[in-house]
């Protein structure tokens, strides 16, 4: 007797942000459908939308990142350079100033960073996304509980517009809706076990705003003020990113007693403060446009979705690992997930008991990766809400901050700390022998006493920028 044909699975993904469309990009060759559900209206061009308050902060995409989103979504980089977004050369397209001192820009190039406004970033991989066979997207729709069992979610209930509900049935759902999902306590209403936790919280406060820059931004590089976990009170930190238009994205921050405000004319007075006043002087030659934008919820969480036992539910993104901004990992690790999900898709059945559970360890990979590099600067701020820092933590602290001070004046060390923080590879880079040399070694020249400015870079300072901020070569 013939047998029916077993049908594709049904995917449902909640939440049409990065996290969302990512995990519809990586599921979509392996299902019949995947409807994307989202809670508000999402724009067909780069422009602000509802629902995504962090867009009004400095976003970087590290290389790890951009290079996943291409490899799920061909092509994307290619829109993003199209839109007028960046392509940071680093260390050399970078104007430092680090724990250590301030970094040179002699080397050549260990890796890269898309600079862009998020709004950008997110429409060109959600156009992409929704270009792909059987994915679709439900706006304004949003969801208010899971369906299943204890042991395997098998859909959601979502709320439209009107006010009507409706239950969608799936094969696997997964969570993308961010840092106030709700998940947890929907999984708890099926009578799954609970979710565990871990929080540090530094405190961090953002705030931010857009400027129209002074001087043509092609070849403009990332000038980033770093905290110092080392020095007494609070650790403040700033960042000038060239985006789309012209423009620059200015984010200054600060830990608890020591955080930025949002009134417009304190914000300059904020950069000037920093450990260099060099924010600061850019900002005074370039045109504000626009009020300050605060942002408070900034504490790492991370939601151990990884041992969980339940089936039918995948967690993505800041849905299970949210980062400090800082340090610019989120949607690198939320892109880096989103391929390890399509990878492991690819090899097997999504609809198999224990399918979720592995997934959700192949995410949680490159997110434990940036929650390391974020909660080891973190815990060590005055006031920070964090497990104490043991014996092997201070120790693996005094070493990393070696490296950062060799770093100025060492390309083998610059090369393997640019590696990790792109996360294009692990924490273990930095224990090869030959970077344990050079850490032994120590820095090889004197340090920098300013930042290693071009000639461009400078005339801005002094009101008369030449035309093209690359035309110009480098100081060592």
């Amino acid at each position: 007797m013939a047998t029916t044909p077993r049908t594709r699975p049904r995917v449902l993904v909640l939440g049409g942000g990065l996290s969302g469309t990512l995990a519809a990009a990586a599921l979509a060759p392996h299902s019949e459908s995947v409807d994307i559900v989202e809670r508000h209206a999402l724009p067909d061009t780069p422009r602000p939308r509802r629902g995504l308050p962090q867009a009004g902060h400095a976003h970087m995409l590290w290389a790890g990142g951009a290079d996943a989103i291409e490899s799920l979504l061909p092509g994307t980089t290619r829109m993003w350079l199209g839109a007028g977004a960046h392509r940071v050369s680093i260390p050399n397209g970078m104007v430092s100033l680090s724990p250590g001192g301030w970094y040179r820009r002699c080397w050549p190039e260990a890796q890269y960073l898309i600079s862009a406004g998020r709004d950008l970033v997110d429409w060109a991989v959600r156009s992409q996304a929704l270009a792909l066979a059987g994915v679709r997207l439900r706006a304004e729709t949003e969801p208010v509980r899971l369906l299943g069992t204890r042991a395997r979610v098998t859909g959601a209930v979502v709320r439209h517009r009107d006010g009507t509900e409706e239950a969608l049935e799936a094969d696997l759902v997964v969570d993308a809706t961010g840092r106030s999902s709700r998940a947890p306590d929907w999984l708890a209403e099926l009578g799954a076990p609970a979710v565990t936790e871990t929080v540090v919280d530094a405190g961090v406060t953002y705030a931010s705003r857009r400027y129209k820059a002074p001087v043509d931004t092609a070849g403009w590089p990332v000038i980033n003020v770093q905290a110092d976990a080392r020095l007494e009170g609070a650790g403040t930190a700033g960042t000038i990113l060239p985006v789309e238009g012209g423009e620059w994205m200015v984010s200054l921050s600060g830990t608890r007693g020591g955080e930025p405000t949002s009134e417009d004319d304190r914000f300059t007075e904020f950069a000037r403060g920093l450990r260099s006043p060099l924010i600061a002087e850019y900002l005074d030659r370039a045109e504000p446009l626009g009020p300050v934008t605060v942002a408070r919820n900034t504490a790492n969480r991370r939601r151990h979705y990884e041992r969980s036992r339940v089936d039918g539910f995948i967690a993505l993104g800041d849905s299970a690992t949210a980062l400090n901004p800082l340090y610019g990992h989120g949607m690198s690790a939320a892109a880096q997930g989103a391929l390890a999900l399509r990878d492991l898709a690819a090899r097997g059945d999504i609809t198999a008991p224990g399918f979720a559970r592995r997934a959700q360890r192949a995410i949680s990979r490159p997110a434990a990766a940036a929650w390391l590099l974020a909660v080891g600067q973190d815990a060590l701020f005055p006031g920070a809400i964090a497990r104490k820092p043991r014996f092997a933590d201070r120790l693996t602290s005094r070493y990393v901050n070696r490296l950062i001070t060799t770093a100025c004046s060492d390309f083998t060390v610059v090369a393997a700390l640019t590696d990790v923080m792109t996360l294009q590879t692990t924490g273990a880079a930095l224990a090869h022998p030959r970077v344990l040399l050079a850490a032994l070694r120590g820095p090889k020249l004197p340090p920098l006493d300013g930042p290693a400015l071009n000639p461009a870079e400078e005339a801005v300072l002094l009101d008369g920028p030449s035309p093209r901020a690359d035309d110009a070569g480098r100081r060592p």
